[in-house]
């Protein structure tokens, strides 16, 4: 079997990290291959806890409620697949792309890479049920004005960058529905990779 690339969209709140888990558990237990988890969260997250220049630079824009610039959420994802990807292991991109820019930077690593066939898993959540959900979380950023700016910020900037793919020869579109258990999502899910 062909290693496999999956890239996973959905709105903060869609359920989307736990079924990045869901996933990578289930082609551990049924695939001797590695996969190799390319989150570009986990990397700014440790950027923004390090006390570095570049750590405070990204504490401002995201202050502000803006995405990371392109060149460094490009430059963050290109170092994982550098340093971690090989022919033969499986991909899981989360958190990235996340504008066409960055799309159309992806496609062209893809190419380098010679992966034959990408699949999209897009969880789709509302409005009403992401608030509902990220207003549970209770994290600091997460008060209605700063939810419904990344909402907006997700419909403008990373709906566009996952449309991007839609109909291109190598990639794939799968919709989930998200609002339902995260039993129920993670079957949707290997369903609709026909696993």
């Amino acid at each position: 079997m062909q290693p496999q690339t999956f890239v996973f969209f959905g709105i903060v709140g869609s359920g989307k990290g736990t079924q990045v888990k869901l996933l990578t558990d289930f082609l551990k237990a049924r695939d001797v291959r590695e996969t190799v988890y390319a989150g570009t969260g986990e990397s700014f997250r440790k950027l923004l806890s390090s006390d570095t220049y570049v750590g405070s630079l990204i504490k401002d824009s995201m202050a502000r409620g803006e995405l990371i610039a392109d060149f460094l959420t490009n430059a963050i994802f290109t170092n994982i697949l550098v340093s971690s990807l090989t022919g033969d292991k499986n991909l899981i991109a989360d958190g990235y792309p996340r504008t066409v820019a960055q799309s159309e930077i992806f496609e062209k690593m893809i190419k380098f890479f010679k992966r034959d066939q990408v699949k999209i898993i897009y969880i789709e959540v509302g409005k009403e049920e992401a608030m509902k959900r990220n207003l549970l979380r209770a994290r600091s950023d997460d008060t209605k004005e700063g939810i419904e700016k990344r909402f907006n910020e997700y419909l403008y900037s990373v709906v566009p960058a996952m449309n991007y793919f839609k109909g291109k020869e190598k990639y794939t579109i799968y919709t989930i529905n998200g609002e339902q258990s995260v039993e129920n999502v993670h079957k949707d899910i290997i369903k609709a990779l026909r696993f």
